[in-house]
């Protein structure tokens, strides 16, 4: 399976679809021409493109489908130094990186990583640098140690990449891949009739997140909400609504009238006396309601489906205030019986079962010692969530043909994920490889004012007020905002979302209300503060034309550290794809917020000649719009006036 993170020098002519690579070349170098906002810079690179397509080497894989300029000018240094060393361009091509400090270069290639013996690394990139031809496309090319360093040509680069991403628009640094590609997203998946807790917030922000990306780079991306609407807590529910339901707040609030009942049924059952015959326990009604659900009996099912029902509607309006949109709401209780009776009967075929106290065990010590034994079905012949997890992936596969699917569970179900993959390996399904689960730490100290159950919909209202109340304290600022309390309302969840996403995801984090909403530093409302600025510039000059720029005149230091920060945008959502981190883009959105930040001081746009002003605002245009399509990426929506 063809995997959109792989190397553009390993993709594309092991497709099978391009079998007459000459027949090909114009309809690719014409596709190429359209796709990158192109000058007579980039007609080198393009040639040579088509050159290496019509060798038919391993090379360039989705250079047809996804040129971005960088990609180009990579193109243009592997071929040459093909040219002057015994080292192939593909391998030069796969060595070339971004420098991680500005400093020293734009992209750099380690040369100890061609492994060449005959020649010292630090001797090979000095004659590298020495050889290398002259060009336009650099303003400097130095070998520092072992490492070649190439700056590339300011000018080039204001010449390409802001009208790349002025073409491009919000679809700069998305990909496209060379065949279909499936990927389901399970994330979020709370428990009806129980809290919304940290846990499932981290979830469906990270999820979240992944999905956006997953779909930016040119994946068929199915959300899933994989919903805990089955089990003995539903049996507990009708006990407890049959005693302190009221149809009247199930309709108005279903989550916390849910979880009300749930709480006073559970004090019930804490508080019941031994001497209680157990049919007539809170325990024994519950073991046998939810006995009747998974027997079929309808009056059972139509009270579960009322539940369920209305969460659902309820979740739909909360997650609709971060951006989401589930494709499928599915859930313990979607899972086919035949698809766990079928799972069962693998198991004894392959001799994995045995018997312990009426219950039916898996043994998977025999695979993995530190995988253990465990339940997959009670002695009173009830299945349990691992059994229905089984059941729900192989249902899954069937219905979908997914070329991967993702878990987004916290890291406290590691055991129980590695074991839902080893069972799914052992029971010879090659599909098993192709499933990941994408962990996360733990969120200490989340609560509310109002005690210490977080529901979703409690954080973000109580976000939206502290920022309303920052907001009105400026009362010339807030009368200008058309909707004061929507845009309160996207900066809390902004900064929600960032304080979640900044550090990587397997690491525990403190919520902390004070520095979440802070306008300083890099918060949520901070980015956001950033975007509405470069978008009040823009509005402030709606009578220059950006379209026809002498970028000669950009020459300030502070605009060549940012055109460079925003040529490397379409990398960086590469390099996420490979960790499927969130603080990836984050920490890289702050970088170019900053940088825009100390332009300020130096590239003014209002009081100047036409033509200094419209170069300047056709840099902070291009930096708006990178700005915007991470924050799109994050799950975030961009305000334009705070």
């Amino acid at each position: 399976m063809l995997r959109a993170s792989c190397s553009p020098y390993r993709l594309l002519l092991v497709n099978s679809c391009i079998r007459n690579i000459p027949r090909r070349l114009k309809y690719i170098r014409e596709r190429t021409l359209h796709s990158v906002s192109t000058s007579n810079d980039l007609v080198t690179p393009l040639n040579i493109i088509s050159n290496e397509l019509s060798k038919g080497s391993n090379s360039l894989a989705d250079a047809h489908l996804n040129p971005t300029i960088i990609d180009l000018v990579k193109t243009y240094i592997a071929h040459e130094i093909g040219k002057i060393s015994p080292i192939d361009s593909p391998r030069v091509y796969d060595a070339i990186n971004w420098s991680s400090n500005l400093n020293d270069g734009d992209l750099v290639i380690p040369v100890p990583q061609f492994r060449e013996k005959s020649i010292p690394p630090q001797e090979l990139a000095s004659q590298l640098a020495n050889k290398f031809p002259k060009s336009e496309y650099f303003s400097g090319i130095i070998a520092k140690g072992p490492f070649l360093q190439f700056f590339i040509n300011p000018k080039f680069l204001f010449e390409n990449i802001i009208k790349d991403i002025a073409n491009k628009r919000q679809n700069y640094g998305s990909r496209k891949l060379p065949s279909e590609q499936k990927v389901i997203v399970e994330f979020s998946s709370p428990n009806i009739a129980k809290p919304f807790h940290a846990g499932h917030l981290r979830s469906t922000i990270i999820g979240g997140f992944i999905s956006n990306l997953y779909e930016t780079m040119g994946w068929d991306v199915i959300r899933m909400n994989y919903l805990g609407d089955w089990g003995k807590q539903f049996g507990l529910l009708a006990v407890g609504y049959e005693r302190y339901g009221d149809e009247c707040l199930l309709e108005m609030d279903p989550i916390n009238h849910l979880f009300d009942v749930y709480v006073k049924i559970n004090r019930d059952m804490e508080k019941e006396t031994t001497d209680i015959p157990y049919d007539e326990s809170v325990n024994g009604q519950a073991k046998n309601f939810f006995k009747k659900m998974e027997s079929g009996d309808q009056d059972a099912l139509n009270l579960w489906g009322k539940f369920r029902s209305l969460s659902i509607k309820r979740y739909v309006d909360t997650y609709a205030r971060l951006n989401i949109k589930y494709d499928i709401y599915s859930g313990e209780s979607q899972v086919p019986k035949d698809k766990m009776d079928n799972a069962l009967e693998l198991f004894r075929e392959k001799k994995l079962l045995e018997e312990s106290k009426g219950a039916t065990l898996l043994d998977l010590t025999k695979f993995n010692k530190k995988l253990g034994k465990t339940v997959i079905q009670k002695s009173d012949g009830t299945t349990l969530y691992l059994t229905r997890d089984v059941g729900a992936a192989v249902d899954r596969y069937e219905k979908y043909k997914f070329d991967k699917m993702i878990y987004v569970i916290a890291s406290q179900q590691d055991l129980h994920t590695k074991q839902l993959f080893e069972i799914l390996n052992q029971l010879g399904f090659d599909w098993a490889s192709h499933l990941q689960h994408i962990n996360f730490g733990m969120v200490k100290g989340m609560s509310t004012r109002k005690g210490t159950v977080v529901f979703l919909d409690n954080i973000l209202e109580e976000a939206k007020e502290k920022v309303l109340s920052v907001m009105q304290k400026d009362a010339a600022k807030y009368s200008l905002i058309e909707n004061p309390e929507k845009v309160a309302d996207l900066i809390g969840v902004s900064a929600v979302m960032i304080q979640d996403m900044q550090s990587k995801r397997i690491n525990n984090y403190k919520f902390e209300w004070s520095r979440m909403l802070s306008f300083e530093g890099d918060t949520g409302p901070y980015l956001q503060y950033a975007h509405s600025r470069l978008h009040s510039i823009a509005e402030a000059h709606p009578t220059l034309d950006t379209t026809k720029v002498n970028f000669n005149i950009l020459t300030e230091p502070e605009a060549v550290v940012l055109i460079r920060l925003l040529a490397q945008y379409p990398d960086v959502l590469k390099a996420a794809m490979k960790t499927l981190e969130p603080c990836t883009i984050v920490t890289y959105l702050f970088k170019v917020a900053h940088q825009v930040s100390s332009c300020y001081n130096v590239l003014w746009v209002a009081g100047q000649p036409d033509d200094v002003a419209a170069a300047r605002l056709a840099l902070y245009n291009a930096a708006r719009q990178v700005l915007h399509n991470g924050m799109r990426l994050l799950g975030l929506t961009p305000v334009n006036r705070m």
